[in-house]
């Protein structure tokens, strides 16, 4: 097992990432003194596949377990669940000491935590993400929010979990597109911040793709450390640094925002098509080089993810870019490559020279 300090004062934590850790969960808790009772929120698909383990686990540590389903899509994120949610937990929390476990994928991260962030003013939680895209985004840095119809993560908070704990072995269960949704935030890390794991994902796709072990150890652990260094310098993303992560989410979140969350794109497909979009952007601003462009849309293409989409207005994308909260005084401010490993936030881009490329690509 592999462990990643995040070093944020009093609400430092550990990321612990290994193998079969499903079945350490009550110890890894324990020794963190949060309760002796936990919601587990979770779907009904997971349940199925580790709910028993979950709860046994945290029983052999002496933390009782009680689990609320969710949805399993983008709109479990939606005002209505989270009340529900917070309505349960307050009948359940009578004369208890409570702590919530999210269980999940991004979704079920990003409502837990905002559900942990506002109940109580502030609820001890612990993320253990089960998709490949959560355990290398999402789960890290305290981010919580839930949707409005006109966009992505407009209502949130920042709370940081008490631990996070990325058992890579339930990667198993995830679909192909599941996976692959995932290396779209390992690619993205690789361009902004890592030229070597930028180079392993190109020279190991195969290996990635078929759960090997060694590999999803190495680039869920150098993603991790990756996000781990820019949260601790930028927690709460008021310097400007940790928009640096955010490479390809203006417009994808765009997409996804425009896609109604069908689920036509993932988040992962939405940020892929981005960062072939903001590349363009980079390569029109003189930014970086053609041939490393190629290399990013190749890597891309060879992951099995889209490169454009189809079915959407353009219209309609481009109205839910403007409610991106990195639209400044109505002008954007995008996340741009300059290398492979390197980016950098850059503002005044023209919305001529946005519109053009990004038609291209919508």
């Amino acid at each position: 097992m592999r462990s990643i300090r995040v070093h944020l004062k009093e609400r430092s934590y550990d990321i612990a990432i290994g193998t079969d850790l499903i079945k350490r969960v009550g110890a890894l808790l324990q020794k963190l003194h949060l309760g002796d009772h936990a919601i587990v929120i979770t779907n009904k698909r997971l349940f199925g596949f580790y709910g028993k383990k979950i709860k046994a686990s945290l029983a052999k540590s002496g933390i009782a377990a009680k689990f609320e389903m969710v949805p399993d899509s983008e709109k479990a994120k939606t005002a209505d669940i989270s009340l529900n949610l917070i309505n349960k937990i307050a009948a359940y929390d009578k004369a208890k000491t409570l702590f919530i476990i999210a269980f999940g994928g991004g979704v079920i991260g990003d409502l837990t935590g905002f559900v942990a962030a506002i109940y109580k003013r502030g609820t001890p939680y612990v993320q253990i993400p089960t998709t490949l895209l959560a355990q290398v985004d999402s789960a890290i840095g305290g981010k919580t929010a839930i949707d409005l119809p006109v966009a992505k993560n407009l209502v949130g908070a920042f709370s940081q979990p008490r631990m996070v704990i990325s058992d890579i072995s339930v990667t198993k269960t995830l679909s192909p597109r599941q996976m692959r949704s995932g290396l779209a935030e390992i690619i993205k890390y690789g361009v902004i911040k890592d030229k070597r794991l930028f180079e392993f994902l190109e020279n190991n796709l195969g290996k990635i793709l078929k759960h090997d072990p060694a590999a999803l150890e190495y680039i869920v652990a150098a993603s991790s450390l990756i996000k781990t260094k820019v949260v601790e310098r930028d927690e709460l993303d008021r310097t400007g640094l940790r928009a640096i992560l955010n490479l390809g989410h203006t417009i994808g979140h765009a997409i996804e925002a425009a896609d109604e969350y069908s689920g036509k794109y993932n988040h992962g497909e939405s940020i892929a098509i981005g960062m072939c979009a903001a590349s363009e952007i980079a390569l029109e601003a003189g930014l970086i080089k053609p041939q490393d462009v190629a290399r990013i849309k190749n890597l891309i293409e060879k992951s099995g993810l889209p490169v454009k989409t189809s079915g959407l207005k353009f219209n309609k994308v481009y109205e839910s870019l403007k409610h991106d909260k990195k639209f400044i005084h109505g002008k954007p401010r995008l996340i741009l490559p300059t290398s492979i490993g390197r980016a950098k936030v850059v503002g005044g881009v023209g919305n001529a020279v946005i519109t053009r490329i990004l038609k291209k690509y919508i």
